[in-house]
C-alpha cells in the first residue's frame, strides 16, 4: 500500500514539493556558512519524493546549535516550505484518495519548519 501512495504522492505532490526543497538546498550550498541547512534540505527532499513507509524522529545528540540553526532556518526558508505544503495539501483534500495524501503533507509541516536535529527513518525505528 505504501508503494501506491507513494507513486500517487510523487505525481501530485512529491516532485513539486522535492524541488522546492532542493532549490532551497542549493542556495544555503552556495552561501558557504549555510552548508548544513542545505544538507538538511536535500534530506527532506528525499522525503518529500517518497514519504509513506518513513518517518521523522529527533536525533538525541541534537543541541543548542540545532535550536539556533532552526530559528534562522524558519525565517530564512521554512516559513515558505511550508506555505508550500499547505498549497499542495488543499487540492488533495478535495478527493477521497487524496485525503491521506492531504493529511501526510501536513505532517511534514513540523520538518519544513524545524529540520535540524531530526532523522528520516524507515516507520518502526521512529
Amino acid at each position: 500500500m505504501n508503494t501506491v501512495l507513494n507513486v500517487i504522492w510523487l505525481i501530485f505532490a512529491g516532485l513539486w514539493l522535492a524541488l522546492g526543497y532542493v532549490a532551497a538546498g542549493i542556495i544555503c550550498c552556495v552561501l558557504i556558512v549555510t552548508i548544513p541547512f542545505g544538507i538538511a534540505s536535500f534530506r527532506i527532499a528525499g522525503y518529500a519524493l517518497w514519504p509513506f513507509g518513513r518517518t521523522v524522529a529527533d536525533k538525541p545528540s541534537a543541541g543548542v546549535w540545532s535550536v539556533l540553526g532552526n530559528v534562522i532556518w524558519l525565517l530564512v526558508a521554512g516559513i515558505w516550505l511550508a506555505i508550500g505544503h499547505v498549497v499542495t495539501a488543499i487540492p488533495l483534500f478535495i478527493s477521497i484518495i487524496g485525503i491521506p495524501l492531504g493529511i501526510a503533507n501536513l505532517k511534514m509541516i513540523p520538518i519544513s519548519l524545524m529540520p535540524l536535529g531530526k532523522d528520516i527513518v524507515p516507520v518502526g525505528r521512529g
